[in-house]
Formats: C-alpha cells, structure tokens, sequence
C-alpha cells in the first residue's frame, strides 16, 4: 500500500513542519480549514480570527471595539465576544516552479478588521495597511520577495427593517508573496502578529501608526 505522504513533496512536508513551529499570540483563534484545490499542486490553509479579550487577559486592547467595550464594562466581561478580526494564511507549492511567483512556494493572505467610520475616507489607510505587512515581515526576519496586495476599504450601510443598525467601514487587505525558502516559521508568525495589529491589540511594531478602529456603543 502506498503512504499518501510518499507522493508529498520533501520541501512541502518541510513547510508543513514550519508551520507547525510557529509561535502565535494565544489571543489569535488559528485553526486549519480546507485549501484551494485549483492554485498549486500542493496547499494548506489556515483560519484566524481575533476575538476581544475578556478580564484578566494580558493583551488589553489600546484601541477598537474591544477597548471600548471593556472600558463601559469596568473589567466585567460580555459572554458575546466581540470578533475584532478575522484572516487567511494559504500556503501554495508547485515543485516545477512558477515564473509568476518567481519561486516553487507562494503565501497568499486575506485580513479583515472594522474602521471607525471617520476613518473611510482617509487616502492613507491603503498605504498604513501595506506598511504592516511589510513591517512585520522584516521585523520577524522573514526573507520574500515578488510581494503585491490590495487594499480595500468597504463600506455597509442598512436599510429597510435593518435601518436601525449603524452604518460600518471595513478594512481588507489581499496580499501574497513568495518566501525565500521552505522555512516559513517567521512569514506564519508576521502575519498572525498583522492580524493582531489589525485587531488592534499591542504591542504595535515601532514605527507604525495605530489604525483606529470603528467603536461600538
């Protein structure tokens, strides 16, 4: 009988193994979910999101709905847990290669965090959204290279027997970027610290401006 690992690649199964060392903050909800079947050869894909923290949890949040949300609760804290983030990590290998990637791996990445509404129509929050993810990858030495993404602010309002809800702006950044190596331990733990970012819990990488978040009454 044929070991289904004998027909996985030996870089993707080194790649699965860096992954599994990666050391993510605990107030990040990581869990596998089903990869794309037609972009690579090879795939896995992970899920995350960010809930607020309760009482007594180390990373208070400096900004966002959770701050605000455990500053009116004096500390008590609110059996709904607020979703204050959520993401994707896709890890992609063709052992021929690929002249787009530039490389045999591909890491594709999703985050999508909630804005104060003041904050829809500022120009730079495409530009603050890009400087975290290349910031975290430097910070955590994590080598890339051939790096693009989208930036996009959504914005939903309601209407009819949903009018009564507050109107919401959202962020979304869409990015991918080819790791240097199979080794990709460091790119796993910069983007789970971005999403941390995204949420907006600290600390924040020096250097880079807090994006605040839309408050909840």
């Amino acid at each position: 009988m044929v070991n289904a690992l004998d027909q996985v690649p030996p870089d993707f199964l080194q790649a699965l193994g860096a992954l599994r060392k990666a050391r993510c903050r605990k107030e990040l909800h990581l869990a596998e979910i089903p990869a794309p079947a037609r972009l690579a050869p090879f795939a896995v894909a992970l899920g995350a999101e960010v809930l607020a923290p309760g009482a007594g949890t180390p990373a208070t949040p400096v900004h966002g709905p959770a701050a605000m949300a455990l500053a009116s609760a004096a500390g008590v804290p609110d059996e709904d847990e607020t979703e204050l983030a959520t993401g994707r990590f896709i890890l992609l290998h063709d052992p021929d290669g690929s002249e787009v990637w530039d490389g045999e791996f591909r890491i594709v990445t999703y985050i999508r965090a909630e804005l104060e509404p003041e904050m829809g129509n500022d120009q730079m929050l495409g530009t603050v959204a890009w400087t975290w993810l290349v910031e975290a990858l430097e910070n955590h030495k994590a080598p890339y290279r051939a790096a693009g993404g989208t930036a996009t602010r959504v914005l939903s309002e309601s209407f009819g027997t949903l009018a009564g809800r507050p109107g919401s702006i959202d962020i979304e950044l869409r990015a991918s970027w080819t790791p240097a190596s199979a080794d990709v331990t460091a790119h796993l733990e910069a983007w789970s610290d971005m999403v941390c970012t995204f949420a907006g819990l600290p600390p924040l990488p020096d250097g880079v401006t807090a994006l605040p978040h839309r408050r909840r009454s």
